[in-house]
């Protein structure tokens, strides 16, 4: 099992650096970012743009891979994204993760003006969006003419470093949504079953994901593919006692070993900010970052 972070934008660069440094120093395999243009709690505070603040954790840091978790078509267009994931692969040297999502209908869903997207639309234009964002960036020249999406003879030249193109990371948990992690993805992801977040418990919440997983089995099974080749990450916070795995060592490797078992490959934990629903000990998260999957048995 691998563990990463994600570091939310909420810094200004000169202390931010510092965190994206810590991150590598402490052994984590991947730090995120989120890809909104604010979220939540956070919508009336500092928070500053994903594809910057990777391109400078990239210039930052020499071993930490990076990423978003994640990007969603609510206010991307593939054409432009391509060539800022091409720019961001380019100059970490080969350590971006695209954590791609169908996003959902808060703020990023009309900050552009625009109506919020209906769930079966937002499916629509996800499985479009990561169709043209594959071809985009696997291909020196493409021309394409969807529903949603359109590019003309369009140029990534030199391409990826990582070839055949940097790796996508799809959340989902529906059906189609599966389907297009069975077909692009080199990995999953999942942040549990929302419907158990309030009203849940732990135990349901695993075999909940369990379900997940295996319906990905399915997916992969229907096209013919292993669904061993896919990493399989789950972001936390999102689950019922979301505190829980932060709260000591001993109930990270609790929780991570429970998840593991279930089929779980990458745990990843956001990074405390204090007075906010990711408050957690900095000194107790570090030694869960240093010690808490050597304890794993």
């Amino acid at each position: 099992m691998r563990l990463s972070t994600v570091i939310l934008p909420v810094y200004r660069w000169q202390q931010g650096q510092e965190v994206w440094r810590r991150a590598e120093d402490l052994g984590f395999h991947t730090a995120y970012t989120y890809d909104h243009l604010s979220w939540r709690t956070f919508r009336d505070g500092p928070w500053f743009g994903a594809v910057p603040t990777l391109a400078a954790a990239a210039a930052a840091t020499t071993r930490l891979r990076l990423g978003t978790l994640v990007t969603s078509p609510n206010f991307r267009h593939p054409v432009t994204l391509a060539k800022d994931l091409i720019t961001l692969d380019d100059v970490s040297g080969g350590r971006i993760t695209l954590g791609i999502g169908a996003g959902g209908s808060g703020f990023d869903a009309t900050a552009l003006g625009q109506e919020a997207w209906t769930p079966r639309e937002r499916a629509d234009r996800f499985a479009e969006f990561v169709l043209l964002l594959d071809k985009l960036l696997s291909e020196d020249v493409v021309s394409f003419e969807g529903a949603f999406y359109s590019a003309h003879e369009v140029r990534n030249i030199p391409g990826c470093v990582q070839r055949p193109r940097l790796p996508f990371a799809v959340a989902a948990t529906g059906p189609r949504g599966l389907k297009l992690a069975a077909r692009h993805g080199q990995a999953w992801v999942t942040t549990g079953d929302p419907k158990l977040f309030e009203t849940g418990t732990p135990e349901q919440s695993l075999e909940a994901i369990k379900g997940q997983l295996d319906k990905l089995g399915a997916a992969c099974e229907a096209i013919g593919r292993d669904v061993g080749e896919l990493e399989k990450i789950m972001l936390t916070g999102f689950t019922p006692d979301p505190r829980g795995p932060l709260e000591s060592v001993d109930s990270f490797v609790d929780f991570a070993g429970k998840h593991r078992e279930a089929g779980i490959t990458e745990l990843v934990l956001h990074w405390p900010i204090p007075e906010t629903d990711f408050a957690a000990d900095l000194k107790t998260f570090e030694q869960i970052a240093t010690e808490g999957l050597k304890q794993l048995v």
